[in-house]
């Protein structure tokens, strides 16, 4: 399990992505694609097409940090997402999706949460935010 911050936002790149990509490739996959600042702190999670490898890129102190996972068995279940060029997940979102297991067998309480307006603040974009079913 990762330690993040709550004020840490995930940001999953919907389009597949060339995984031979590395830091100024990703970086760019970030700015160009989606609309934002590789530089922010935020976490950008990206596939590869058959969704067998993922890659993570976050700007650290002083310097990128990537980290990839690569399944020997089985894809990567993705959250369904209408037209979004990305979608935004939390932490627990995540340690799902990595470990395999599927968004509809992965129920979640629901918990309160600010207002939409109050969390993203002026920040609009073209991603969504996950709501779990």
């Amino acid at each position: 399990m990762f330690l993040v911050p709550r004020s840490t936002k995930i940001y999953m790149g919907r389009s597949p992505v060339n995984m031979g990509k590395s830091f100024d490739g990703l970086s760019n996959e970030v700015r160009a694609v989606l609309r934002k600042d590789p530089l922010s702190g935020h976490i950008f999670i990206f596939f590869n097409r058959r969704r067998t490898i993922a890659k993570m890129i976050v700007w650290t102190r002083g310097g990128y940090t990537i980290v990839a996972k690569r399944l020997e068995r089985g894809t990567f279940a993705l959250p369904e997402a209408a037209d979004a060029v990305c979608v935004e997940l939390d932490i627990h979102e995540l340690a799902l999706l990595l470990e395999g297991i599927t968004w509809d067998r992965g129920r979640q309480s629901p918990r309160w949460e600010p207002s939409q307006h109050s969390r993203h603040g002026a920040e609009s974009s073209q991603c969504i935010l996950h709501q779990p079913a």
